[in-house]
Order: structure tokens, then C-alpha cells, then sequence
């Protein structure tokens, strides 16, 4: 009778098996899919395919009779379903304003830049106006600048600070909870500090943007009022309950063997936390910073809400800035749809993924080394 009953149960086990496994292999197959759609859009800048110069060749209106629809397309920057529903008179209209804007920006000597190519994105440029070369990242003036330093430094900056605010107070809240807290204290801190993140990301910006930035302008005495601590700080609250959550299971998974034999060696329970359990920990306690770092990385409304949203090169906290995710934000639904802006804010995602992928490989490689040399391994 029991091995009829396991018989029966084992289609429905192996149905189960399957299921897990389509679900799993789903999963990964529509992350590798997004990162694909990411990717394809972004090539013709990792590729220099883009052009954004504004003195091109200006084609007059009497030949647009002698052009094929697929060069008319193509000359003036639109989509095959663009193009479609347009008529004539709508081409010959969009021919004539590509060449009023030629002959307007033939004046300045950076029409004729191609300020999508790379020397461009990631070097400084002395532009019309200023006095010496500078990053800037000004996509809706006339000569499109795309400098791409200032998202990547606001990005660090702002990363930077979060992790300086939430890894100690998530690290001391997990040592605390797992080591020194009572069972019935336990009960009760873990799931309170783990609801931190069930707060949606554009509730931490209002209350940055309307709480935090005036409290920390009165008490650091700053002129401006969102900046790079405001967001970094708010960015904090939403890493918090990451970092804390997996240090905290690394914390406990220490085994309970070493707790009791330092303690039977006379050590305090604070000294067993800190000297004995946290670096018997250290790989999962690394394993949670990495995490929080690619959460703070990758956060869109606090940063989009509480920075300042100015691309400035600046070194300090107490400065407006501008992260890679708010831009993208900010200015993708403002694009024409296959554009030199468009094929650029789809760079700066490819490059937010290949950061937080690097930034993520690199880690796996110093976890694997941190086990090895507390297992002996060389």
C-alpha cells in the first residue's frame, strides 16, 4: 500500500519539480531578455553609429522628388511608422525647418560636433561660453552636450553617503538583535526594522524633500537646500532593512558552539559579538554591503525627489547633483524614439547594469576569498 501511495505521489512530485524550474528558468530568461532590449538600443553609441551634429547636409526641398522614401527616412531622423503617417506636405515642412535650424547653428563652432562620440561623453570640452574645457551634461540646449561624468560622480556620491548612514546602523541593529537582544525583544525589533522596507521609495522623497532637507539646512548651515546628503541620507532609509536583513542571518548562522566557548573563557557577550561571531560572519555581512550598494545604485524616486537634479562636478555633499537613474527618468519620456538622446540615456542603463554587474562579480571573488581563509584554504 506504501509504495502504491508513493508511486502516486511521485508524477505530482515531478510535476512540481518542472514547475519550479520553468519558473526559475523564466525568470532568469526575462532579466537576460531586458538586458538584450537595453543593450540593442544603446549599440549605436557603443559603436559611434549616432550623430548629433547639428551642420549636416542640408538637402534642398526641390529634392525631395528625387529621393527614395528609405533616404527621406533616413534624412530626416524619423521611424519607418514615423514616416508613415506623414504626407508630403508634412516632409516638405521638416525639410524646410532642418534647414533653417543648419543655417541658424552654422554661427556656432560647436554645431558641427558629433557630441555623442566618446571623447565627448566621458572628456571635457571648452564649449561656446566658457572659459575653460568642463563636464556638462545639457541635452535639451541647441548644441546637445552628453558629458556623462557628472551623472557617474552624483551617482557614487550619493551611494557613497548612503552606505556611510545605513551599513552602521543596519550592522549594529543586526549584531544587537542576534547577539545581545532578549527572545521577546527579538521578536518584535526584527520585523519592525524589516517593514522599513515595505515604505514605498516616493514616500522616503516627500519626506526628504519636505522633512529631512529642512532639518539637515538648519543643522549643517548649507545654502542649498536638496543636495547630495539630503538624498544620500533618505537613500539610507531604504537600505537599511537590506543590509540589516542578511547580516542579521549571517550573524545568526554562526554556530552557537562559538558563542558558549567564548563565553565559558570569561568573554562578555559584547565581546563575543564583535571579536567572535561578527568576523566569523564577515563574508555574509560583506555579502549585504554589496547588496545595499546595488540598492542605493539602483533607487530612482528618492534620488529624483531630494538631490537637486543639477549635473554639477562637485566633490561636496552639501552640493545639488544628478544620479544616472534620475536622468533616465527624468528625461526618457521627453525623447524622440530612436534619437541620439534616447540612444544615450539607454547607454547610461547598459552602464548602470555593467557597475552594479562588475561591482557584484568583484564581490563574489572577495566572499570566496574571505571563506577560504577562514576555512584554512589557501
Amino acid at each position: 500500500m506504501g509504495l502504491k501511495r508513493g508511486h502516486q505521489a511521485h508524477p505530482i512530485e515531478w510535476l512540481v519539480e518542472r514547475g519550479i524550474f520553468l519558473v526559475a528558468t523564466t525568470a532568469i530568461l526575462m532579466v537576460f531578455l531586458i538586458f538584450v532590449f537595453v543593450a540593442r538600443e544603446a549599440l549605436p553609441v557603443f559603436l559611434g553609429q549616432t550623430n548629433s551634429s547639428l551642420v549636416q547636409e542640408v538637402l534642398p526641398v526641390e529634392k525631395m522628388n528625387t529621393l527614395t522614401p528609405v533616404e527621406l527616412q533616413k534624412y530626416l531622423g524619423l521611424s519607418a511608422k514615423q514616416y508613415r503617417e506623414l504626407d508630403r506636405e508634412s516632409i516638405r515642412a521638416l525639410m524646410e525647418v532642418k534647414i533653417e535650424g543648419a543655417t541658424e547653428a552654422s554661427h556656432d563652432k560647436d554645431a558641427g560636433l558629433n557630441t555623442t562620440a566618446w571623447r565627448y561623453l566621458i572628456g571635457p570640452h571648452q564649449w561656446t561660453g566658457y572659459e575653460r574645457p568642463a563636464y556638462i551634461w545639457q541635452p535639451v540646449s541647441q548644441i546637445h552636450k552628453y558629458n556623462i561624468v557628472p551623472l557617474l560622480i552624483g551617482s557614487l556620491k550619493v551611494t557613497l553617503v548612503a552606505l556611510l548612514f545605513s551599513v552602521p546602523l543596519a550592522l549594529g541593529a543586526a549584531i544587537y538583535v542576534s547577539q545581545l537582544a532578549s527572545t521577546r525583544a527579538r521578536e518584535w525589533l526584527k520585523p519592525s526594522i524589516e517593514l522599513l522596507a515595505g515604505i514605498p521609495s516616493v514616500v522616503l522623497g516627500f519626506f526628504a524633500l519636505l522633512v529631512l532637507a529642512t532639518l539637515l539646512q538648519k543643522l549643517f548651515g548649507y545654502q542649498g537646500r536638496l543636495n547630495a546628503l539630503v538624498a544620500g541620507v533618505a537613500l539610507g532609509l531604504a537600505v537599511i532593512p537590506v543590509v540589516f536583513s542578511i547580516a542579521e542571518d549571517a550573524l545568526s548562522s554562526v554556530p552557537r558552539s562559538y558563542t558558549q566557548a567564548a563565553l565559558a573563557l570569561g568573554s562578555s557577550r559584547w565581546q563575543t559579538a564583535w571579536q567572535i561571531v561578527l568576523p566569523a560572519a564577515l563574508p555574509g555581512v560583506f555579502a549585504a554591503v554589496v547588496l545595499g550598494f546595488g540598492r542605493a545604485m539602483g533607487e530612482t524616486m528618492v534620488v529624483l525627489m531630494a538631490s537637486g537634479n543639477a549635473s554639477i562636478v562637485s566633490g561636496s555633499i552639501f552640493d545639488s547633483t544628478r544620479t544616472i537613474t534620475a536622468t533616465i527618468a527624468a528625461e526618457l519620456a521627453e525623447t524622440v524614439f530612436g534619437g541620439h538622446h534616447y540612444r544615450v540615456l539607454f547607454m547610461l542603463g547598459t552602464l548602470l547594469f555593467i557597475i552594479t554587474f562588475v561591482s557584484n562579480l568583484a564581490a563574489g571573488q572577495v566572499i570566496t576569498h574571505l571563506k577560504s581563509r577562514m576555512e584554512g584554504k589557501r
